[in-house]
Order: C-alpha cells, then sequence, then structure tokens
C-alpha cells in the first residue's frame, strides 16, 4: 500500500473484529517465521473462541480504533481497563490493551499513529499516564520499539501458559 494514501484512524466496532483478527494470524504467521512463536504461539487468532470473543469485548467497550490506508485496515488500537494480569495503577491512566498493524505498513507510522491517538485520548480525559505491557521475549525487540515511541520500562512479570511462562514488560508514557 503507497505511502501517498493518507492515513486516516476512525473509532472501531463490531464489524472490525475479523479485520484486527487477521492483522493478529498475518502478525502470528510472520513470528513464526522468524522463530518467535513463542510471543503468540503459533495457531490463528481468528479461529481462537478466546481471542474472538476478547477482540469482540474491546469493540463492545469502544475502545477500538483503527488504521487505514485507504479501504485497507492496516491497524488498530484498544484502549480500556488494565488486563487481568498487569498490576492496577496507583493514579488515572489509559491502558492500551492492544496494538497491531499490518506486516505491509511495517515502518510506515500506522503504529506510531496509533499511539498518538490513544495520547490524544488520555490527554482528552485529563489523565497523563498510559500503561501498556508487551512480549518482553525475542531479544527485547518489541519493548525497544515502545521505548523509541517515548515508553519507559516499568515492571517485567510472567504469565503462566500451557506448558511455558510469558514473560511480559510493562512500559509507561507520562507528560
Amino acid at each position: 500500500m503507497p505511502d501517498s494514501i493518507p492515513l486516516t484512524i476512525r473509532s472501531g466496532g463490531l464489524d472490525d473484529v475479523a479485520a484486527v483478527l487477521a492483522l493478529m494470524d498475518q502478525a502470528t504467521e510472520w513470528l513464526v517465521s522468524i522463530g518467535r512463536d513463542d510471543q503468540w504461539g503459533t495457531e490463528p487468532h481468528s479461529t481462537n473462541p478466546k481471542r474472538i470473543a476478547q477482540i469482540e469485548g474491546f469493540a463492545r467497550a469502544g475502545g477500538l480504533w483503527i488504521a487505514e490506508r485507504g479501504a485497507a485496515v492496516v491497524g488498530a488500537l484498544s484502549v480500556g481497563e488494565a488486563l487481568p494480569y498487569v498490576p492496577p495503577a496507583e493514579e488515572p491512566e489509559l491502558y492500551v490493551q492492544l496494538l497491531i498493524s499490518s506486516r505491509s505498513a511495517s515502518g510506515r507510522g500506522a503504529g506510531a499513529a496509533l499511539l498518538a491517538r490513544a495520547r490524544e485520548l488520555a490527554v482528552a480525559q485529563g489523565v497523563t499516564l498510559i500503561r501498556l505491557d508487551c512480549f518482553a521475549g525475542g531479544e527485547g525487540a518489541l519493548v525497544r520499539y515502545y521505548e523509541k515511541q517515548g515508553f519507559t520500562r516499568g515492571d517485567t512479570f510472567s504469565v503462566e501458559q500451557p506448558g511455558r511462562e510469558w514473560p511480559g514488560q510493562l512500559l509507561t508514557l507520562r507528560w
């Protein structure tokens, strides 16, 4: 998708769930191709009832945002309550529950634009803290991405997964 087509961000809804799951499936295929199946596993999210319900829940809660170039969905953001495995914040916050962009849009600013939208939403709510969590494995590549976006490392944690522990990193952005 050419960068000459402007990126737009709009509010998402239940009609966008399949597109978000497709982005997640695409990311999982790519992660598996580079040997990082420890991040999201190997199975498609679009066939996982728990993941489908999670994304539908994000859409129903009103915190889903969709990035598009033309008619193509190139990214998604969900903001809302912190996920259950994350310690609660000690002050009001906006929590990034999901940030995903298309592999075809990698490096073209969709993720940064969606994070900028999260900051706009936080400012509009009078909140000066955004938190998110991400996979801390893979030599910390995802953690470094968020640091380049202005986030600071917080606590590390792990989530029990079948047969393994998923390493997580909490990150914060303040202004």
